[in-house]
């Protein structure tokens, strides 16, 4: 169940003509996807001016899709001089349990959950600890660091997921009382 659950929620939608150009990954897009897009992929809070230039707009134009997503919650703007926007990882997580919830039965979740649950014990029980961040890498032999590292990461992938299918388990149970902890 995990696995149908959750990889068919983490494919690629990309098409079979392969990525844009990387210097110019908007460029089939209007405006206000390029600005969209722009805004999606910035590390940090950013200037309306440098998210005109990487989506190839005015400042005018970016700055009123800014506004636009501000409103909506798909970005966080920072005031001060000069104001600054980032997306808002917070509205993208929401987003992804509320299709949770919609796409799978509250039965489908609760297996997921249950899934996800027995795999972090099993983290737990072969690393001696509680969470990825306790366990010192350093510790194992050196050939065996690599694995370990992706193993730390697949565990907090799944800490996550669980986190992420139990909220819309909740939402789609309609109760607020978590099933593990």
């Amino acid at each position: 169940m995990w696995s149908r659950c959750v990889a068919r929620d983490m494919t690629d939608d990309s098409d079979e003509r392969g990525p844009p150009p990387f210097e110019r990954p908007f460029e089939d897009e209007d405006t206000k996807q390029r600005v969209y897009g722009t805004i999606l992929h910035a590390r940090e809070p950013t200037t309306v001016a440098e998210i005109a230039e990487r989506a190839d707009c005015s400042t005018e134009s970016a700055r009123t899709h800014l506004a636009f997503y501000a409103d909506l919650g798909i970005v966080v703007e920072h005031e001060g001089r000069p104001v600054r926007y980032e997306r808002n990882d917070d509205y993208f997580e929401w987003r992804r349990v509320n299709e949770l919830a919609r796409a799978h039965t509250v039965d489908e979740l609760q297996s997921t959950v249950s899934e996800l649950t027995d795999r972090i014990e099993q983290y737990r029980r072969e690393y001696g600890a509680e969470s990825p961040a306790a366990v010192d890498v350093l510790e194992f032999d050196a050939t065996r660091i690599d694995d370990v590292y992706a193993e730390l990461g697949e565990w907090a992938t799944a800490l996550e997921e669980r986190e992420r299918h139990e909220r819309a388990r909740r939402k789609a149970a309609g109760s607020p009382a978590p099933s593990h902890s």
